[in-house]
């Protein structure tokens, strides 16, 4: 069974509000100038717009770009692993394990260079990350008094 043709971001932008459109299309182009050789495509069954960074002969999944109707997501796959220097990411109040995300309303300022920042060093987890899933280093554990 061949796979099925893939779907232009486009044309699963276009059942959204124009508003909401816009502001996809605006953190497309951030990924897009960020990491140029990212490899985008629609993922329907998540409802978003997804990007791979390619490693070798393979491709790892570091970003995306998820519309929803009143609001936009940019997330990476590895936030919780991102320096955050400009305290943009939200995710951890949900207690979600590793991903983070920005949210942009119609009207929001987007802060274009630092998010371009961000791309960057998503791709560059994402590219050195290790085959298996990312544990989190925990302290070692401290002794009991007696």
């Amino acid at each position: 069974m061949a796979a099925p043709e893939p779907i232009p971001p486009e044309l699963f932008l276009s059942g959204y509000p124009p508003e909401i459109v816009d502001i996809a299309e605006r953190l497309r182009s951030v990924v897009r100038d960020a990491v140029p050789e990212a490899i985008e495509r629609v993922r329907t069954g998540w409802r978003l717009i997804g990007y791979d960074v390619p490693v070798g002969r393979r491709a790892r999944y570091f970003a995306f770009v998820a519309p929803e109707p009143k609001h936009v997501h940019l997330g990476f796959e590895y936030g919780a692993w991102m320096t955050d220097s400009d305290e943009l990411l939200l995710g951890a109040h949900l207690n979600l394990k590793k991903v983070r995300f920005v949210t942009y309303e119609p009207g929001d300022p987007i802060q274009t260079d630092a998010l371009v920042r961000y791309t960057r060093e998503a791709a560059d987890l994402a590219a050195q990350r290790p085959s298996g899933p990312i544990t989190m280093r925990r302290p070692p554990a401290r002794p009991r008094d007696s």
